[in-house]
């Protein structure tokens, strides 16, 4: 896997304690407060339960350490790798009060993230031996888009745009509000500045035909069949960056993959991928 940057604090550090505000409420924890002595210490072990690749350690590791200071991790592996059910991620060792009451938040993030990277790998090596690279949309979980974009790369993915605002995907519902394709395209260019790429999205090859005809930096293949794909990229002929969108499966990406476009983009990679189970095993010091 190709080296992945990790996420500086200063992105997932507000992402964490709004979180654990939410958890928290009022009356903070409840349970461990008239449950667990004040002094009382603790070791724990992260433990994945299933198969998978993780990402997000980092994160949840963080999230105990906000609860307290004295709280020490020990991470035994990182984001990236390929872990077997049972093995230990990492052990926590510190205020028993504050590790129960940062386990749930942690275990949500990590356990969402590495669900999302186990994905994005299976679709990567659906696709391997091609040109073709795996992609997130912006279909992603309102609040934690920067850390699911994170797991797909950790996953072996590359990321489509973060937001409205750091490209132009003129859609179908912009071409019908504008009468076409030549005029959305139109307008966007005497209005953009030479730094912004444009990518349209096409249904048919007529509609292809005429934004080839009109030019963009790339296309956006919707709901097509590998068929009618191939000819779409052959179409292109290496023009524009060709993606491809709708109706991926695993199942359907070699074939996907085999028509010869650049880019496969999945909404399921953030908004469907189930969870890796990650858990937390306590022991009293």
């Amino acid at each position: 896997m190709a080296e992945i940057a990790t996420l500086h604090p200063l992105i997932f550090q507000p992402i964490l304690r709004r979180a654990l505000e939410e958890d928290l409420g009022l009356a903070g924890d409840m349970t461990s407060d008239v449950v667990v002595p004040e002094h009382a210490r603790a070791h724990a072990s992260l433990v994945s339960r299933k198969p998978g690749r993780i990402a997000g350690l980092q994160v949840a590791l963080a999230t105990f350490a906000i609860l307290s200071p004295e709280i020490t991790t020990h991470s035994q592996h990182e984001d990236g790798d390929d872990v077997t059910a049972g093995s230990t991620l990492a052990r926590v060792e510190g205020p028993a009060r504050a590790i129960l009451t940062a386990e749930r938040t942690a275990l949500n993030l990590v356990s969402l993230m590495s669900g999302i990277a186990t994905a994005t790998r299976a679709a990567a090596k659906a696709v391997e031996g091609t040109t073709t690279r795996i992609s997130c949309t912006r279909k992603t979980t309102p609040g934690l888009r920067a850390l699911e974009k994170y797991a797909v790369r950790v996953g072996g993915g590359i990321n489509h745009r973060f937001g409205l605002d750091d490209g132009v995907l003129i859609k179908d519902n912009h071409i019908a509000a504008v009468g076409g394709i030549r005029n959305a395209v139109t307008r966007a260019r005497q209005r953009l500045g030479h730094m912004v790429k444009i990518e349209v999205e096409v249904d048919t090859l007529d509609q292809l035909r005429e934004l080839i005809s009109v030019g963009a930096d790339a296309v956006l293949l919707d709901n097509m069949a590998p068929p009618t794909l191939r000819e779409a990229v052959g179409l292109v002929d290496g023009r524009m960056i060709t993606e491809a969108s709708g109706g991926m499966s695993i199942d359907v990406l070699p074939a996907v993959a085999a028509t010869g476009v650049d880019i496969v983009s999945i909404g399921w990679l953030t908004h469907s991928a189930p969870i890796l189970d990650i858990g937390l095993d306590i022991e009293p010091v």
